[in-house]
């Protein structure tokens, strides 16, 4: 027997990404992985069963073959001739619409046909299905789509098989090469990864191939839960044994207890133990020392469940794992990677192992979703005849091939089965909580926005340190006339500023200030007698009160940490003068109408009876000069945009990767508001504020909003809160305007 190579693995699992390839293309690629697959076995094993579950590598190649022909030549490819009719009997698995066939359990008596033979009817149908599908191919897509991942399944299962058949020998022969031996990383405590729960939707939306069972997606309630954040390893799995787990039936459900009892379990499936005391494991490499940093694998729902129970927590339901792993990447280990055994878990943050490395169990019973039809005819019976009596299992294993599975596929075993590739992953309980560690505003609007259906983030938090730099950076842009044209605006206007401003008076900035505009003013009127910065960053009001206390020594500096739309008092030495309020850089356009209007009438409060409040204001214009002013071409206002992903991860604990997400600026012509928006570049699924939250591919967060005015329309916004406009002052294209408002 040639034993398969770890090269001769990987390249038979590796075709071509399917969106590139015909049809035909597709289904040789995937028929000539089963293929390869068997190349390291004899005829001999070929031929041999070895228990009534499992069946003989060429029933699987012959079976595959006959679903083919039965399901799409026959009907739907004139004058094609049948290999051999008495295949039909030989190699229907189960569909009881088409006759009658060979039992189960006696496959392993069919010494005829001969492996040779098998693979002369695949080549057989395999060149009739070239013939089809090069000529129609478009009249068999479903099916063809269907035989290819019933195709895939059976490998699986040949791999599955071969292990149970190899672990019976004395010899215990390896059926591939292990890779060179070396200690697997420790993965660290297991943590454990938070979820809100709530109505959630589950199942395939239809879009793409699904199985039948994976739909039709519908809404579950789930309460707030914890998902282990990797799988349970063998190391643990010795712990549950040494501690009597197999021999203390207050973990077992009573049937489980009963089967254990029977069958003599005392460990996972394939685990021995030698003369000298160690374990070992039977593997596809053969019988290895056991590694005691891979995950737990050949475990019957029972084992599982038993071991959850002593472990003090439970399984996941198939509702918890499927809306834990959406829009997670599925990468693993698979059959692409060359190793028939799961690896060990690499430390990272969030969850980790969810696909391709064990099949995972869950608390779920297999059955079917609300709204559930099988299809019509034979092929109907696939899936729904056996929704009674078993268990879900979710994520794939390193015998599943790459690309086969999705966050909804749905497995299915009895649960005393434990030939298949199966493992634990833990979940327990939570409780809808306060998270001290992040309970500040900034947390709470966070989690907020994100919860929204349509995801939000409040401009204010742009601003820390690297945020404020950043924003003086895109002042400097080409594309950004905003800055250049106010300031420019103000010099001209500085005069006639200064003769509003009476003696002595107070400056209340809303924003830290100290920029050139603030200087501006402060140049002009060396009447003003104390300036009140008011700011909700700590560092950056700060860095502009040593700023202005260093370059007007004179002036007195009042400031105020508070976030501006909420201040309710004025620094005391601000009492007693006149007060004039400076909001410049168009800032009130980061507020909805309402919500300028609200804080326009909140500032008219704050400042008091007669004051003045000096407010920039961007007026209407060409699209294309806005959107290139919020996104300029040295991609500045991206990274100031990205930079609030970089704040949730420090300040938060987040796990945003920058890199998935894309800076985008639109004008939103109907709101008159250009729109900056952190879009995601795929699924994901991300975690800050002790919190998961998932993003599809192309769904944003909404950052920031700059409304556009007309003076009319600004006029009669101030109106509303109670303003009187006083003056106006505008500058040429790019068009902005300084407004005078009067309490």
């Amino acid at each position: 027997m040639a034993p398969l190579s770890r090269d001769r693995v990987g390249d038979a699992a590796r075709p071509q990404a399917a969106s590139a390839m015909s049809p035909v293309e597709r289904y040789l690629a995937v028929r000539r992985v089963s293929e390869t697959l068997a190349l390291p076995l004899s005829a001999e094993d070929q031929s041999a069963q070895s228990m009534p579950d499992a069946s003989p590598t060429k029933w699987h190649l012959a079976h595959t073959t006959w679903f083919f022909e039965t399901f799409i030549l026959l009907p739907r490819l004139p004058g094609y001739r049948v290999f051999d009719p008495r295949f039909a009997y030989l190699f229907n698995s189960y569909y009881e619409t088409l006759g009658p066939r060979q039992p189960r359990p006696e496959r392993g008596l069919l010494t005829r046909p001969s492996a040779s033979d098998v693979m002369a009817y695949r080549g057989h149908v395999d060149e009739a299905m070239q013939r089809m599908l090069s000529s129609n191919a478009a009249s068999v897509a479903e099916l063809l789509d269907l035989g290819l991942a019933h195709e895939e399944q059976h490998q699986e299962l040949i791999l599955m098989d071969v292990l149970h058949l190899f672990a019976q020998s004395p010899l215990k022969p390896a059926y591939a090469p292990a890779s060179a031996a070396h200690a697997a990383p420790d993965p660290g405590a297991m943590g454990f990864v938070d979820f809100e729960g709530g109505l959630v939707a589950i199942g395939h939306d239809g879009e793409g191939f699904a199985f039948d069972n994976e739909g039709p997606r519908h809404s579950v309630y789930l309460e707030p839960y914890r998902l282990a954040d990797r799988l349970v390893t063998n190391a643990e799995w010795l712990r549950f044994i040494e501690d009597g787990g197999y021999a203390n039936p207050q973990y077992w459900l009573a049937d489980g207890w009963a089967r254990a009892q029977a069958e003599g379990w005392t460990a996972p499936a394939y685990w021995r133990r030698g003369d000298d005391g160690a374990w070992r494991s039977m593997t596809l490499h053969g019988l290895r020392p056991l590694d005691p940093h891979a995950p737990v694998c050949h475990v019957s729902y029972y084992e599982a469940d038993a071991y959850a129970a002593w472990a003090g927590r439970r399984l996941p339901s198939e509702a918890e794992w499927e809306h834990a792993a959406e829009g997670l990447p599925i990468r693993g280990t698979f059959t692409v990677k060359g190793r028939l055994s799961g690896p060990s878990a690499l430390p990272s943050g969030g969850l980790r192992q969810m696909f391709g490395e064990v099949w995972e169990w869950t608390r779920s019973a297999y059955s079917p979703y609300p709204g559930f039809r099988a299809a019509e005819g034979a092929v109907g019976e696939y899936n729904g005849k056996f929704m009674a009596g078993q268990m879900v299992l979710r994520g794939g294993a390193c015998v599943t091939p790459d690309g086969h599975v999705r966050a909804t596929y749905r497995n299915f075993f009895h649960p005393h089965q434990r030939w298949m590739f199966s493992g634990v992953r833990l979940a327990e309980d939570a409780q809808r909580k306060r998270h001290p560690v992040h309970s500040s505003e900034f947390a709470r609007d966070v989690v907020s926005g994100l919860s929204h259906p349509t995801k939000t983030l409040s401009p204010k938090y742009f601003y820390d340190a690297e945020g404020s730099r950043l924003f003086e950076a895109i002042c400097e842009t080409a594309e950004y006339y905003p800055t250049r044209t106010e300031v420019a605006l103000l010099r001209r206007i500085a005069e006639d500023l200064s003769a509003e401003i009476a003696e002595a008076a107070a400056l209340v900035e809303f924003g830290s200030g100290a920029s050139v505009k603030t200087r501006v003013l402060l140049d002009a009127a060396p009447q003003i007698a104390v300036y009140a910065p008011i700011d909700i960053s700590p560092d950056a009001l700060a860095e502009a009160e040593r700023a202005i206390r260093r370059d007007y020594p004179a002036l007195e500096v009042a400031s105020l940490a508070e976030d501006f739309t909420k201040a309710l008092g004025l620094p005391g030495a601000v009492a007693g003068r006149p007060v004039v309020g400076f909001f410049p850089g168009s800032t009130i356009g980061n507020f909805t109408p309402e919500e300028a209007r609200a804080f326009l009438a909140s500032a008219r409060r704050l400042l008091g009876k007669d004051s003045s409040f000096i407010v920039g204001i961007d007026l209407v214009k060409d699209p294309a000069v806005l959107e290139a002013a919020y996104d300029d071409a040295a991609g500045v206002t991206a990274a100031f945009n990205k930079n609030l992903l970089v704040r949730m991860n420090r300040e938060l604990g987040g796990d945003f990767e920058p890199g998935r997400f894309r800076h985008q600026a639109v004008w939103n012509a109907a709101e008159r508001r250009i729109e900056m928006h952190l879009v995601s570049r795929t699924d994901q699924v991300v975690h800050v504020a002790g919190r998961a939250f998932r993003f599809a591919a192309g769904e944003s967060l909404h950052t920031e909003n700059s409304y556009k005015f007309t003076l009319e329309g600004f006029s009669a916004l101030a109106g509303e809160a109670g303003w009187q406009v006083r003056r106006t002052w505008s500058s040429e294209d790019p068009a902005f305007a300084v407004v005078l408002l009067s309490a």
